[in-house]
């Protein structure tokens, strides 16, 4: 498989990486409470588990409910 075969499968995917990544940082940065942690450790974790990992650790259990 080429990468031009798998081109129309991995743009989709990128582009909601990078949006989920955008959502989960201005949520982080906009709001002081967290249930679990702090914002230094959150950013950390949204970074280094970049790919959808991060962001929905953070979803999951790091955003306090409104």
């Amino acid at each position: 498989m080429e990468l031009s075969e798998a081109l129309p499968f991995l743009i989709p995917l990128v582009i909601a990486e990078v949006l989920l990544i955008v959502i989960t940082l201005r949520h982080i940065l906009t709001h002081d409470h967290y249930k679990r942690g702090n914002r230094v450790l959150w950013i950390i974790i949204v970074i280094v588990g970049m790919e959808f990992v991060g962001p929905i650790l953070y979803f999951l259990l790091g955003k306090e409910d409104a």
